[in-house]
């Protein structure tokens, strides 16, 4: 078996030592946050009522759980198996699974959209077009692609979070260069909003939200 790149074991790493604490910080976060609700509210248009739809990175199934309250057909994967315990707890109805963005099981074309909500934040730039190109993969012509980000060029360090012995570094990204990989692989951006940082949830930059298309 061939062993995960160093950045897919520590993101596994971090996350499974601090998935109970990161749900309950982050449980009611889609309540104070209307652009979020916003956003899943054109995205679940877009996609159409029944859309199936992967959710990459889904954690513990926040996302996952609120798109499927807008009639979206959700699955999610995460690297995390403590993060999946959680979302399986929180969203009985939904199938979850453990695996990796870049190498995902679905075939070509078989998905109407695909989520990556603050999760390509883990994945090395020089591996983004990787990961969009699977992305193209198994999205249908004229799917859709919906992705979160934090705004920036330095990326954000996070030491001992709630007190666990770990860490891990969130990536910051410029919409306009998501945007040309994305096009680069076979989408076209249909929506790019950026918003500013919000002060009672702790923000320090501003948060991107994409939506492309997958081209024919």
């Amino acid at each position: 078996m061939t062993e995960a790149p160093d950045f897919l074991t520590a993101t596994r790493t971090f996350y499974d030592a601090v998935a109970e604490d990161y749900s309950d910080r982050f449980r009611d976060l889609h309540a104070k946050l209307p652009w979020d609700r916003a956003v899943f509210a054109l995205y679940a248009e877009l996609v159409g009522p029944g859309g199936k739809v992967a959710d990459l990175g889904c954690g513990p199934g926040r996302v996952t759980g609120h798109l499927a309250s807008l009639g979206l057909s959700l699955s999610g994967l995460d690297l995390s198996e403590s993060m999946l315990a959680v979302a399986r707890r929180e969203n009985p109805g939904i199938r979850f699974e453990r695996g990796s963005m870049l190498e995902l099981t679905h075939e070509d074309g078989s998905l109407d959209g695909v989520v990556s909500w603050y999760s390509s934040i883990h994945t090395p730039v020089e591996e983004l077009p990787r990961l969009f190109a699977e992305f193209r993969r198994v999205l249908r012509p004229g799917g859709h692609a919906l992705l979160a980000f934090q705004v920036g060029d330095e990326p954000k360090y996070h030491d001992r979070p709630w007190g666990h012995p770990v860490s891990l570094h969130f990536q910051r990204r410029r919409p306009e260069a998501m945007a040309e990989l994305l096009t680069e692989a076979g989408f076209s951006v249909r929506s790019r909003t950026v918003r500013a940082p919000e002060p009672d949830l702790d923000e320090k930059v501003p948060q991107a939200y994409l939506v492309a298309r997958a081209q024919a």
